[in-house]
């Protein structure tokens, strides 16, 4: 009798420490949540690369981004009562600061990836794509395929530290991969003749061969693989639930859709 007592008393000790454990817990991330931090500071900080339009583009005169992303990191500020600041990112170096902590969310067209999300939340996806190709028009018959681009004497040009890059390297070994540093220009390399294409999210060849009519988007409609767009977050569970909420809305109200065609169509 005396040793059941013990054990339930113990028991319920256990189930209590349990308990309180879980409720601190629970009390310590309300207290941490990034949201309210973002609240108090009136301040939300956008990382973003500034180089991959149309989502992203910071023009080097005004010192000012513009682009699909931005515009709705503007309608996330808003729905937050808060101001954005935009923190310059690079591809190569975007987790590296996301870890630093130098902004507390990441718009910049970002594929969802799971080595990305080993270090992070995203949001629920707001897009989806894959990757195609994107060449001169003269020459859009002739990389149709995977077969026909992962061949010895086809250039295909990349920006360094993304999605692309690995695509290319992934799916493209027997052909001459080049590497350009500024993302801004890759497309007038094309142009040039230095590279004979490049493999890019299937949105941005849609944008890129209506800025330039010489290069046309091969097949967008039907890319060589899946992937979602996506924003990067911290593992903050009150944040994510509210970026969520926001695009939902966003989604539902039409302001998502009035952007999207502002962009992208």
């Amino acid at each position: 009798m005396i040793m059941q007592t013990f054990r339930r008393t113990l028991a319920g000790l256990v189930s209590a420490a349990a308990l309180f454990a879980l409720t601190s817990l629970a009390h310590a991330q309300a207290q941490q949540s990034r949201l309210d931090e973002i609240v108090a500071k009136g301040v939300i900080r956008v990382g973003s690369t500034g180089d991959y339009k149309p989502f992203t583009y910071l023009d080097r005169t005004t010192d000012k981004f513009s682009g699909f992303d931005i515009d709705l990191a503007e309608s996330l500020g808003k729905a937050l009562g808060v101001k954005v600041e935009y923190v310059k990112t690079s591809w190569p170096t975007l987790m590296k600061d996301f870890e630093e902590g130098k902004f507390d969310v990441a718009m910049s067209g970002i594929s969802v990836t799971l080595d990305r999300q080993k270090k992070a939340f995203f949001s629920s996806p707001y897009m989806r794509e894959g990757k195609a190709p994107i060449a001169r028009c003269e020459n859009k018959e002739k990389f149709q395929t995977l077969e026909q681009i992962n061949k010895p004497g086809v250039k295909v040009i990349v920006n360094p530290g993304g999605t692309n890059e690995r695509f290319a390297r992934a799916n493209a070994a027997s052909a001459e991969i080049v590497v350009h540093n500024d993302n801004t220009t890759i497309f007038d390399e094309l142009l040039s003749g230095k590279a004979d294409l490049m493999m890019t999210d299937s949105s941005e060849t849609l944008y890129q061969q209506k800025l330039k009519p010489q290069l046309c988007a091969i097949n967008p409609e039907k890319p060589f693989d899946f992937a979602e767009k996506a924003y990067l977050l911290p593992r903050d569970i009150a944040l994510k639930a509210f970026v969520d909420q926001w695009l939902h809305i966003s989604r539902e109200t039409g302001a998502y859709q009035a952007i999207y065609t502002k962009w992208l169509q």
